[in-house]
This record gives C-alpha cells, sequence and structure tokens, in this order.
C-alpha cells in the first residue's frame, strides 16, 4: 500500500487546511485509517483514526472539537479537515494505514502497517 499525503501548507492562527491521504495498493476499504503529526524532537503523536467502515472516529484531546476525519472509500482517500489552527499544530502530519481485523488501539504509531511521506502544516502570524 503506498500512501500519499497532501494538502499542507502556512495558515495564520485561527485559518483552517484540509488534507488528504490517497491509497494505492491494497484493500483500502478494509483499513482503519490515521493520521498523526511530529515535530522536530519529538515523537509522533497521535491525532486522529476512522474505522474502515467510516462509522467510528477518534481524535487526541487537543484536537476534538477543531479537526474531522472522514474517508471516502471510493476514491481511496481520507481526510482531515483542520479548522481553527494554533501555532502548536505546526508540525509534520503523517496519514497511517492499519490492516488488521482486529485493533487494540489506534491512537497507538507501532499499530499501523503503512505510513504516507508526511505533509508540513505551519499555523503562524
Amino acid at each position: 500500500v503506498q500512501l500519499q499525503a497532501s494538502g499542507g501548507g502556512s495558515v495564520q492562527p485561527g485559518g483552517s487546511l484540509r488534507l488528504s491521504c490517497a491509497a494505492s495498493g491494497g484493500l483500502f476499504r478494509r483499513y482503519s485509517m490515521g493520521w498523526f503529526r511530529q515535530t522536530s524532537g519529538k515523537e509522533r503523536e497521535f491525532v486522529a483514526a476512522i474505522k474502515s467502515n467510516g462509522g467510528s472516529t477518534y481524535y487526541a484531546d487537543s484536537v476534538k472539537g477543531r479537526f474531522i476525519m472522514s474517508r471516502d472509500n471510493a476514491k481511496n482517500t481520507v481526510y482531515l479537515q483542520m479548522n481553527s489552527l494554533k501555532a502548536e499544530d505546526t508540525a509534520v502530519y503523517y496519514c497511517a494505514a492499519d490492516s488488521a481485523l482486529i485493533t487494540s488501539s489506534l491512537s497507538i504509531a507501532d499499530q499501523y502497517d503503512y505510513w504516507g511521506q508526511g505533509t508540513q502544516v505551519t499555523v503562524s502570524s
């Protein structure tokens, strides 16, 4: 499975961005998907995740109420709508795919089998 993240950029505080992650190969519709982010010198941090059928979504407390994750299985794509962005949201954002039938926790990076290349999000005035 290859994952291609896009949509990053620079935005002022309070602004919005929408990230996309397009998958090729594999059985996308069977995978749970996640978004993580990482800043220099820190571990990769869970942001959001969505189950294979899109019926359940999960968010880190730091983004709850501001970010919305969705998926379009017909397009093999997941999205992360980021609203009310803050300076602390600045990071490289990665999408990831989990092929397991049963997952203990989608917030754990080691759970995921495939990773995209990352897209930079910078929130600054």
